[in-house]
């Protein structure tokens, strides 16, 4: 059976949150652990899913505020870039600085990602890329057997990623774009942290962004 892919946009800025199942062996992957673990949870349990791994495309608050309790009710490993670890250990500063609420602290990472990195469950079997720019250790996941990439808050439809935010970075967002993401073929789905789905080849020919830095000689 082909693996299946379960998009849940939840949290205070509406920030997504993707389930990868493996339908044969019913084992599972989460991709930024957003907010609602209990929601979570219950998505994975109608389809009868175990949580082999919890992963973050980055530190921001709005992409981790479920890990502990995720990371708690499944005993599956957290996991993301070392260079992100600092903004994990300030999530409540974080959220206490965006929306003002307290929050706990998120999960303690079990180990930490690097580009070539490979993450399997069953057949699921994601390559990592190094894509910085938004933040300093942002991961996009790449699973090759369904055309997808996983991205965060790195392109989005007709958009990309803040570089206003500490560790941001504008010329290295752009290069991550072009030289990580656009290589991954025009056919690819692009799956991010906000808003809708689109493909590279939809954003290699109309994303304003993308348009402007490869007139300009870039990539």
């Amino acid at each position: 059976m082909a693996l299946e892919i379960v998009k849940m946009t939840l949290g205070p800025v509406q920030s997504n949150c993707y389930l990868i199942g493996d339908p044969t062996t019913g084992d599972a992957i989460v991709i930024d652990p957003v907010d609602n673990a209990p929601l979570i949870l219950k998505a994975l349990g109608e389809r009868g899913w175990t949580v082999r791994e919890i992963l973050a495309t980055h530190g921001h608050f709005d992409h981790i505020m479920a890990s502990a309790e995720l990371k708690e009710a499944t005993g599956a490993p957290f996991r993301l870039h070392r260079a992100d670890e600092p903004l994990v250990r300030a999530l409540p500063e974080q959220v206490r600085a965006f929306i003002g609420i307290e929050v706990p602290p998120a999960a303690e990472p079990d180990g930490f990602l690097e580009e070539g990195d490979r993450v399997s469950a069953g057949a699921i079997d994601l390559e990592v890329l190094f894509t910085p720019g938004h933040t300093p250790g942002h991961l996009s996941f790449v699973l090759p057997g369904a055309r997808t990439v996983f991205c965060g808050d790195v392109l989005f439809a007709g958009s990309i990623g803040r570089t206003d935010l500490p560790g941001g970075n504008y010329t290295t967002l752009m290069e991550s774009i072009v030289t990580r993401l656009l290589p991954l073929g025009d056919d690819y789905a692009v799956l991010p942290g906000h808003m809708q789905n689109t493909t590279i080849g939809q954003e290699r020919t109309t994303n304003p962004f993308v348009l402007d830095y490869l007139r300009e000689g870039n990539g």
